[in-house]
């Protein structure tokens, strides 16, 4: 297997990404569209969840696809950009058809980001808004790091941000990873300068920094934790395929895909983090053998949220006000 031609989750045929964000803000939400609708699920694994429309997304609940998927900053505000891209989408006659009328389906996950540094004291919630500006500028190439979801992002020690990366294996299938990384652990090892991720790399994707060579070892107090009283947690992630997957199996490589983020954050899944991962298939591909073909496809979506989680921290960039330090800064300085 090996990184796509742009080793970003749009390497997935039909698929596109659009980012907005708000300086002032600190914050901002990210757009995951498909071409057509796509048949998707959800795995929740953290303890403080913040959701919009998963339900439907259940292998016995009716909703056969949805039309997008949101990942934002804002915590509870935040799901509001679903309610942008949602009108946005009806405009262009997208949407669940329900006899005469159409219903676009956009589920959607926060973090939380109030305690950055950025100006929340908003009159009118700045979500919706941001939601459709995200929309229309879904691309196939899109930036990281502190852009849309991930701007206001924080790990335990460094500035947190969006990261993606993708595979391609051996059968030709396409598998990637999106995702907005704000954990209460850490992505770096006790060092500071090494990520726990870094035996899963390709290349120089996040710094070719390699594996601690002083092992494993007490981690020390975190950044976050005493700046925010251990508030302001969650990573949130999409993974997909090009496989022709239901409900149940897309279900199974969510739950798959989670491995990644234990890999790369430390700990991960705690009681103050909303650890969720969507997971999609856009059906393009046909399962000849599901069995093995899922748990390829599982397997390789782990290791591709594991790298997008280290390339989300790698990317981030300084801002005015920012709590806590950017891993590259720190690694020059």
């Amino acid at each position: 297997m090996h990184p796509g031609p742009q080793n970003l989750i749009t390497d997935i045929p039909g698929l596109r990404v659009g980012n907005a964000q708000d300086a002032a803000l600190k914050s901002g939400c990210t757009v995951l569209l498909g071409d057509a609708p796509f048949v998707a699920s959800v795995a929740v694994h953290g303890g403080a969840p913040g959701t919009r429309e998963t339900d439907l997304l259940a292998p016995d609940k009716m909703a056969p696809g949805v039309d997008a998927l949101v990942l934002s900053g804002g915590s509870a505000f935040g799901l509001a950009s679903a309610q942008g891209v949602m009108d946005a989408l009806h405009a262009m006659g997208r949407g669940f058809p329900v006899l005469s009328a159409r219903v676009p389906l956009v589920p959607a996950a926060i973090l939380f980001d109030l305690l950055n540094g950025g100006d929340k004291d908003w009159s009118e919630n700045p979500y919706p808004a941001l939601g459709r500006a995200a929309l229309q500028q879904a691309a196939r190439r899109f930036a990281l790091g502190s852009h849309g979801a991930g701007t206001g992002a924080q790990t335990a020690m460094h500035k947190g941000g969006l990261g993606s990366a993708s595979l391609i294996l051996d059968d030709g299938t396409t598998v990637g990873a999106l995702v907005a990384v704000n954990p209460i652990g850490s992505v770096t090892t006790p060092s500071g300068r090494h990520f726990w991720a870094a035996p899963f790399e390709f290349g120089t994707e996040f710094g070719g920094l390699g594996p601690d060579p002083a092992g494993f070892a007490p981690m020390p107090p975190s950044r976050k934790a005493q700046a925010m009283a251990m508030q302001g947690n969650t990573t949130i992630a999409i993974v997909g395929c090009d496989l022709a997957l239901d409900k149940a199996q897309c279900h199974r490589l969510a739950v798959a895909a989670h491995d990644g983020l234990a890999r790369a954050i430390v700990p991960s899944h705690t009681p103050m983090d909303g650890d969720l991962v969507f997971a999609l298939g856009t059906g393009s591909r046909r399962l000849e053998d599901p069995a093995v073909q899922l748990a390829q496809a599982g397997h390789a979506a782990s290791l591709c949220l594991a790298r997008a989680i280290a390339r989300a921290v790698w990317e981030a960039t300084p801002a005015p006000g920012d709590p806590l330090p950017c891993l590259r800064d720190e690694l020059a300085g």
